[in-house]
């Protein structure tokens, strides 16, 4: 029997970006076409501009249709969600029209997604600044996709060099971080990772670590008062419904390897606490995953690089890591 491969909608993201860019890459790639059968959710003159640019073979993209044929045709798929000028491909800036596209192509992915179309969504960079010069409502992926899923509490997960990492908080100003860290917010970020771990990740019974906010986590309140009145009452509270869930630790010695073997994810209180761990060890493959939503989704963890798209250097070992990833959550559903 041949190996089950998934489904997947990948979108082309800011067409300004590097995005088109590392999907054609990750499109070649042979585990890529090994694991998945994917779906494009973009511009077919966007990505032939971008191949012709930076020399990619350009694979034949069947055109999208819900039939039956679907189910076997190996792909990959081509599904247009917008009309997208091919002057914005290697662009290098935001702007109003890329936001636009690029939150299309998030909206059908996830139509399609939630319709049972595709098994999984792989996103690929966009621009808050676009999105924002476009009137879209939403400051990332994140957002915009918990909001079409209707899920109160989605959680980011940074995945790589052996580490997953869960925020409690996301793009948020260090002085909000008092008023967000809550113990309602500590508890659902650790109660949705321990889930998702169980069911997307095939963890049987997850250990799950908790950083403090503050140095030190909050050295018995000399550093800051969080990690007592809203860190350690939420993992007592994960604890005593039979989570096995520790901390609050101090984040600056939760992460080496002898301390984070001892887990299965780590949730960490904010974003730079959480990320820099995972790029140090996984700069170029490191994935982002979306927790607590009825659908998987996962991304690449860099940005738009606007800086590179004209010269063809962008690295797609995060693109391919994140379908790669996808496809595997995907055989577990």
């Amino acid at each position: 029997m041949p190996p089950f491969r998934p489904l997947i909608a990948l979108t082309q993201g800011d067409p300004a970006g590097i995005g088109p860019e590392v999907l054609l890459r990750a499109l070649n790639d042979d585990a890529v076409r090994q694991a998945a059968r994917c779906v494009i959710i973009g511009n077919l003159a966007v990505l032939r501009r971008v191949a012709r640019k930076h020399r990619i073979p350009m694979p034949l993209l069947a055109p999208m249709t819900l039939t039956s044929a679907l189910e076997s045709a190996p792909g990959p798929f081509l599904a247009e969600a917008a009309p997208c000028p091919a002057s914005l491909a290697l662009a290098g800036k935001p702007s109003a029209e890329s936001g636009l596209a690029a939150a299309a192509a998030v909206k059908k992915a996830v139509e399609m997604a939630l319709a049972g179309t595709v098994q999984a969504v792989v996103t690929t960079p966009l621009s808050k600044e676009a999105l924002h010069r476009a009137g879209v409502p939403y400051p990332g992926h994140t957002e915009m996709i918990a909001a079409q899923c209707k899920a109160s509490r989605p959680v980011m997960m940074m995945v790589g060099g052996g580490l997953r990492v869960a925020l409690v908080t996301t793009h948020a100003p260090m002085a909000a971080l008092p008023q967000r860290v809550t113990r309602r917010a500590v508890y659902e970020t650790i109660l949705v990772t321990h889930n998702d771990l169980r069911i997307r990740f095939g963890v049987r019974r997850p250990r799950i670590a908790v950083c403090g906010l503050n140095p030190h986590a909050g050295e018995a309140g000399l550093f800051g008062k969080e990690e007592g009145a809203a860190i350690a009452p939420a993992v007592r509270a994960a604890y005593d419904r039979g989570l096995c869930c520790q901390g609050p630790f101090p984040a600056d010695t939760l992460f080496i390897p002898q301390r984070r073997a001892q887990f299965d994810a780590i949730v960490a209180m904010y974003h730079d606490q959480g990320t820099i761990p995972v790029k140090m060890l996984a700069f170029e493959s490191g994935v982002n995953a979306t927790l607590g939503l009825p659908i998987i989704r996962t991304s690449p963890d860099h940005g738009t690089a606007y800086d590179i798209v004209r010269k063809g250097v962008a690295h797609p070992g995060s693109m391919i890591a994140a379908v790669l990833l996808a496809a595997e959550m995907a055989a577990r559903a």
